[in-house]
Parts: structure tokens; C-alpha cells; sequence
């Protein structure tokens, strides 16, 4: 016996998360069929609310209206801007409330792999948001396609009289050295700092 088309449906939805099988869509499936119905209504409504965000034109973080929160506060320092890959990456800075600057999401990095080249990335739009910067922070992750996107804005701006940094990258706070690989020893080493 095959399940209703509807039930189906929702749990071949489920199975659009990264990670999730066909047994754990099911389960989820379940738990929403399960769920009383007024917590339903809210998971509907929150997931019909979604379609009324949009990209901040400025930085292309997450937003509710034009400009994102961040943009749109005054307080912030305008002169750096903290280019990173993804709105996550912004999420996971703004928790550590150790920057005060202003943000560019990126939407990914130059892979060959994948077929993204810098013209698929928000690269124009952070060359036109130059004026009265006097730092860009390149904050994509250490890796390959991290790096050669960095590689790639920092030449951009080489000739533009602007900071350009790059994110230190190390052994993490609490990190064990005996578990730590080649790569991450080096920048370590590479980026000690002075007592």
C-alpha cells in the first residue's frame, strides 16, 4: 500500500535538505502529521512568510526590507566592509559581537569545480560600495576556492588605496596539536603573534 499523494508529497519535500534519506524524511513527515495543529498552522505560516524576504541591495544579506538591519544602523563603521561567502557566514559573525562593521555576501566562491565563475558572484556590486571604505576584511574560508577568491578581490583592489586583510586562521581556541593537520600547524606558525 502506497501512502496518500499529499503525504507523499511532504515527504519528498523533507528529502530536500542536504542529508536527508528517504527513512529520516519520513519520520520528519510523521512528526508534522503528529504535531498539534496550531503548532502546524505556525510551521505553515512561517514557511509562507519566508517568500517575503529578500537580498539587502547593498550588501546581499538577508532582509525584510530593502536594506538589512546592518546597513541600515548607524552605528556601524562604514569605512570596513567584511566580505564573506554566504548570509550564514554573517550569522556566525555577528554572534561572536566582535565586528562593527558593515558586510558583502558574496552568494559563493570561484570554483572551477563547480563552474562558478567571479562574474556569478556579487564582486560588481562590492567594487561599487568603495566609496569612503578604507578596509576590506576577506573572510571567505581557508580553502582552495576561499583562497582563490581572496587572491582574486584582493587584486581588484590592489590599485583602489584600500587596507585589504584577510581573516588569521590557526589552531581554534581549546584545538589540540597532535589532532591538527599539516596545513593548519603552517598557518599557525605563519600567523603568531607577538606576547
Amino acid at each position: 500500500m502506497n501512502y496518500p499523494k499529499e503525504f507523499e508529497d511532504l515527504i519528498n519535500c523533507f528529502r530536500r535538505f542536504p542529508g536527508v534519506g528517504y527513512k529520516s524524511a519520513e519520520r520528519m513527515a510523521y512528526q508534522f502529521l503528529e504535531m498539534k495543529e496550531e503548532y502546524r498552522d505556525d510551521f505553515v505560516k512561517c514557511i509562507e512568510g519566508i517568500s517575503s524576504l529578500k537580498k539587502c541591495k547593498a550588501c546581499h544579506n538577508l532582509s525584510s526590507n530593502d536594506l538589512c538591519e546592518i546597513c541600515s544602523d548607524f552605528e556601524r563603521d562604514k569605512s570596513i566592509i567584511c566580505v564573506v561567502q554566504s548570509i550564514k557566514d554573517v550569522f556566525a559573525i555577528e554572534k561572536s559581537n566582535s565586528y562593527k562593521g558593515l558586510y558583502h555576501v558574496l552568494d559563493g566562491v570561484i570554483s572551477v569545480k563547480s563552474g562558478k565563475l567571479p562574474e556569478d558572484l556579487n564582486i560588481d556590486s562590492l567594487m561599487d560600495r568603495l566609496e569612503g571604505v578604507k578596509e576590506i576584511i576577506i573572510a571567505t574560508n581557508p580553502n582552495l576556492d576561499g583562497e582563490t577568491t581572496a587572491l582574486f578581490i584582493a587584486k581588484l583592489l590592489e590599485d583602489k588605496n584600500i587596507k585589504v586583510t584577510r581573516l588569521a586562521y590557526g589552531l581554534p581556541m581549546g584545538g589540540n596539536l597532535e589532532y591538527s593537520d599539516d596545513v593548519t600547524i603552517t598557518k599557525s606558525f605563519e600567523n603568531r603573534k607577538t606576547f
